[in-house]
């Protein structure tokens, strides 16, 4: 009987094994507790201030497989990467761009893994948000540190943010063509427009480019898409002018120097470049109703006047020509006749050049002209400071 009491004893302790699977439980959660110490670390140092202690043990964290795959480790590391941009002593240890970039993909990451909608995923998905301010300010920090490189990247990382924000692509193209890289700029326009965004700045800029480049189709390409988002734009009006004027297109160019003089019609310059492309064009009475209009509008005209001043010393050359080819018979007949007419053209032709002069005062084709216009109505003396003030522009 004894045996079997002893024997019931013996069995009653078979439940210590129970003891040994606690033991067990235990140490897989010492295991998980050390796993999460790294991100708990961080959290208590970031607390503390302590910025730089917070980031190596996030740091840690993200390469752990346990707890690499969480949003709470990437959106506590997006929340140090940030604090270290922010703090004037933590953020000597780190360059500004980079730390904006890690702060950036962690947001990201943290959003990533558990969507939108999550605890953590709405936090990054605002913390993502504000950190659009810190991209933009960080890509102007580089910018004015000249790298443009690493300017153009926190641009870029302010388009991932609010993709819809037409400052961060601005300064994205500014920095890109100050860095040289045209294809980027006309990227990041291009982007511009994509979003519906649209200024005469931008064309201009987009104008600027194809003409650094040499290329007149492209620069045409732009002005016409220019014009269709800003019809009666004066200057891209003139921009289109010229580049018609430049190719040869005269005859059509003056449609749209008439488009032109509607959009502005106290623009001096436009019908002096209108006279300029009917004079161009074999129309000389046309051309001197367009000079006179522009001397009306703006009496200080440089182009009108000396044009007019060329058209009446002209009228008088080609009447003195015309003399010196008469015989004898004909001359004596009409050729005084004629060297009259020829000098009042010549008279004619001295208040227009004299005005071009004042406007600018060193034109030698203005002085050269005034010179030989003085000389053939007797007034030498003034012919004589012409070849005087022309001498002293030579040396």
């Amino acid at each position: 009987m004894q045996f079997l009491s002893l024997n019931r004893i013996f069995f009653s302790k078979l439940p210590m094994k129970k003891t040994l699977l606690t033991l067990v439980a235990a140490a897989a959660l010492h295991t998980a507790s050390a796993q999460n110490s790294a991100v708990t670390n961080a959290i208590l140092f970031q607390k503390q201030g302590t910025l730089d202690k917070a980031r190596t043990e996030i740091d840690k964290a993200i390469t752990n497989e346990k707890t690499q795959g969480k949003a709470k480790t990437w959106y506590t590391r997006g929340e140090i990467y940030e604090g270290i941009v922010a703090s004037p002593i933590y953020g000597k240890t780190v360059p500004a761009a980079e730390a904006t970039k890690t702060a950036f993909e962690s947001y990201s990451k943290a959003v990533n893994l558990e969507g939108k909608d999550s605890e953590y995923g709405k936090m990054a998905t605002q913390k993502l948000d504000g950190l659009y301010g810190l991209a933009l300010n960080s890509g102007v920090e580089s910018y004015n540190g000249k790298d443009f490189a690493k300017a153009i990247e926190s641009y870029k990382m302010a388009q991932q943010i609010r993709p819809q924000d037409s400052t961060a692509y601005l300064y994205a193209a500014y920095a890109s063509e100050a860095n040289q890289d045209f294809a980027g700029a006309k990227e990041m326009y291009g982007k511009l427009q994509g979003i519906g965004y649209k200024s005469p700045q931008m064309y201009g800029r987009l104008l600027q480019i194809a003409r650094q480049e040499k290329n007149d189709a492209a620069a045409m390409k732009v002005l016409q898409d220019a014009l269709v988002a800003y019809p009666t734009n004066k200057g891209f009006m003139l921009e289109e002018l010229n580049m018609y004027i430049s190719s040869g297109r005269g005859k059509e160019a003056l449609d749209k120097i008439d488009r032109a003089i509607a959009a502005d019609p106290t623009n001096s310059n436009l019908y002096a470049v209108k006279g300029s492309i009917l004079d161009q064009d074999k129309q000389p009475a046309k051309a001197l109703e367009a000079y006179k209009k522009a001397v009306e509008v703006d009496p200080s005209n440089f182009d009108a006047n000396f044009n007019l001043g060329v058209y009446n010393y002209n009228k008088a050359a080609d009447l003195y020509t015309k003399a010196s080819k008469m015989s004898l018979a004909e001359y004596q007949k009409s050729g005084k006749k004629f060297e009259a007419d020829g000098k009042k053209y010549f008279q004619e032709s001295l208040p227009y050049f004299e005005k071009a002069l004042q406007a600018q005062p060193d034109d030698r084709a203005t002085i050269s002209s005034l010179q030989k216009a003085y000389l053939r109505v007797g007034r030498t003396a003034d012919s004589e400071k012409m070849s005087a003030k022309l001498d002293s522009l030579k040396k």
